[in-house]
């Protein structure tokens, strides 16, 4: 078969080709107010417009959108990749307090504020992964149950995410109220215990957007697994990265989007 199919593998018991709902579109946004960036979010490019009035407002940088003197969207590139600018303008005498803003945010912002240059870092050179490391499909199915047993803070809440390492018979898993933070606690966890992520499998609760992607193929894991559905950036990205991404595994099922040679038994399918 080849590496890549058209749409994603199903596995219920059997392997057989899938209708899987469109998969969400996903682009940096880089909101700009007089020509100063104040931050790079990865966000749904529709209603911008709403986007940045809404940033504007609930980041306290206006206090209604007479404040506003004019807007205008904006198509970039980066990397290849497309990205939109949503930019705003004030009436005289808002802007000063902008620079200061941009300033007290450098440190614990980590989305970037440097305009095209920040959304170029939202989406940097694609680092491939090349393990060869692989799993069967009752793997995948046992993984997912690790993840939820492992996960002792949600048993308390179910606002918590969690993100787990599994190398075949063990998982390893931390947890967070942010599914990104719940996976570089992991990463740390990893690095800190001297463990190779190209041994094993990255698995989220979450759905899987490009930034864990990034995430994981800075890992090493060369399979990412994930509870819910992945976005369409989310998917190029690990085609391009050479990852062997799982999504909306619950169950005894899930969807198997790219490069399926990792996933054993996928060879019995006919070429398609």
């Amino acid at each position: 078969m080849k590496d890549q199919p058209s749409g994603p593998l199903r596995w219920d018991g059997g392997w057989h080709h899938a209708s899987a709902p469109p998969a969400p579109q996903e682009c940096p946004v880089a909101v700009v107010i007089d020509g100063m960036s104040q931050a790079v979010l990865m966000a749904t490019p529709a209603d911008l417009m709403d986007f940045a009035f809404g940033f504007a407002l609930t980041e306290g940088l206006i206090a209604s959108p007479a404040d506003v003197t004019d807007f205008e969207e904006a198509t970039v590139e980066a990397g290849g990749f497309p990205a939109r600018e949503a930019r705003l303008w004030l009436r005289p005498g808002l802007a000063a307090g902008l620079a200061e803003r941009r300033r007290s945010m450098l440190g614990p912002v980590g989305c970037g504020l440097c305009g095209v240059d920040s959304i170029a870092s939202a989406l940097p050179t694609v680092r491939t992964v090349g393990s060869d490391w692989g799993m069967t499909p009752a793997q995948v199915v046992a993984a997912m149950q690790a993840l939820g047993q492992g996960q002792i803070l949600r048993r308390d809440t179910p606002a918590i995410h969690g993100a787990g390492f599994w190398d075949g018979t063990q998982m390893l898993v931390r947890e967070d109220v942010g599914r990104h933070n719940a996976l570089d606690k992991l990463a740390g966890a990893l690095a800190r215990a001297g463990r190779s992520g190209g041994q094993g499998a990255i698995v989220m609760s979450s759905r899987l957007s490009v930034d864990l992607v990034q995430k994981a193929a800075r890992i090493g894991s060369p399979v990412l697994i994930g509870a819910s559905a992945p976005t369409d950036l989310a998917l190029e990205w690990a085609e391009r990265a050479g990852i062997t991404l799982i999504a909306r595994a619950r169950g005894d099922a899930f969807d198997l989007y790219t490069h399926p040679r990792r996933i054993a038994a996928t060879r019995d399918l006919d070429d398609a």
